[in-house]
Parts: C-alpha cells; structure tokens; sequence
C-alpha cells in the first residue's frame, strides 16, 4: 500500500513553530511586536489549512481558530506578551482537541495508531486512551511553563524553554511512550 504524501501545510507550520522561538530571540529588538504576532497567526493558518483534511477536523479547525482569537485579543492588549503566547496558544489547542477525545472517541492517539493497525484489540484502545491523557497532561504542563517564562521570564529563558527544552522534554516522551508500547505489546 502506498503511503500518502505528507502535508505540506503541516510541515511548514511545524518547520514556522519551530523557528518561531528562535526569530522572535533575534527579531525582538528590531522588528515590531505586531510582525512577530503576525508570523504566529501565518503559522496557526498553515495549521488551519493543515487541520482540514484530517479526521476530525472541526474540533482541530475550532481549537486553532479560538488560538488566533485569543492571540488577537492579546495583541490588542499587551502587544509584548502576545508575541510570547503562541506556544502557549498552540499548546492548548492542542490539548483541547486530545482532551475532547477522550470525552468523544476515538481518541486522537487511536486515531493514529489504527493507522498502523486497523484492527486494534481493546487492550490497544484502553492503552491509547492513557497515551492520549498523558499528552493531555504533558501539553497543559507545557502551556503553564511557556507562560510562566512568558510572565516572569526572561526573553533569553523564554526562548530557552519554547525553542529547546519543551521540546527535548516532548521527544523524551516520545520516545519513553515508545519504549513501553513495546513492552506492553510483549
């Protein structure tokens, strides 16, 4: 079976989010806050565009929508601080949308292991399940220390956490998760 072409929309709003951190450390003494906030919403729109094609759509389109609003509605705020919050947009939209499915399975984490294994057994969903919880929770703890850094923070920490650590911590439980999913199946 032929694998389908990874989605361009969604590799560039990763490639975006990942250099976010970096651009907004080097562009935050030159460039005005309202380009920085800018750039965000272009990478949550590449996410949108991303989103639609994927199962369950309106839940990811709604969480990323409320994201831009909320990014606005900082802006018109407290411009500084709305450069900041874009990881702190995204990492709730993302919570949001893995925390809705577990009120309404699949889960998003079954979603992508049938990908893999159609028929899954239910000790599969049951582990999917918590797989899913513990990125609820690891994605709201991530949200609460970018805005920690955000609030308190300096732009150097900021930058720190939302361009490095928070995402060392994520491969770590990628890669954790990994190892016991293959214990578990075992």
């Amino acid at each position: 079976m032929r694998r389908p072409l990874p989605n361009p929309w969604l590799i560039l709003a990763v490639a975006g989010g990942l250099a976010y951190p970096l651009v907004v450390y080097l562009g935050m003494a030159v460039v005005p806050p309202l380009a920085l906030v800018l750039l965000g919403l272009v990478l949550i729109g590449l996410r949108l565009l991303a989103s639609s094609k994927l199962a369950g759509a309106g839940a990811w389109l709604t969480a990323f929508r409320l994201a831009a609003c909320a990014l606005v509605a900082l802006l018109l705020t407290d411009a500084g601080l709305a450069v900041k919050a874009y990881p702190v947009a995204v990492s709730l939209a993302v919570a949001g949308v893995f925390g809705l499915s577990l009120v309404y399975p699949p889960t998003v984490v079954e979603r992508l292991a049938r990908l893999s294994e159609p028929d899954l057994p239910p000790q599969g969903v049951a582990y999917t399940r918590k797989v899913t919880l513990v990125w609820v929770l690891f994605l709201l703890a991530n949200a609460g220390v970018s805005t920690a850094t955000a609030l308190w923070g300096s732009l150097a920490q900021w930058t720190l956490w939302n361009g490095l650590l928070s995402y060392v911590a994520m491969g770590t439980l990628f890669a954790a998760e990994f190892m016991i999913r293959r214990r578990v199946r075992r």
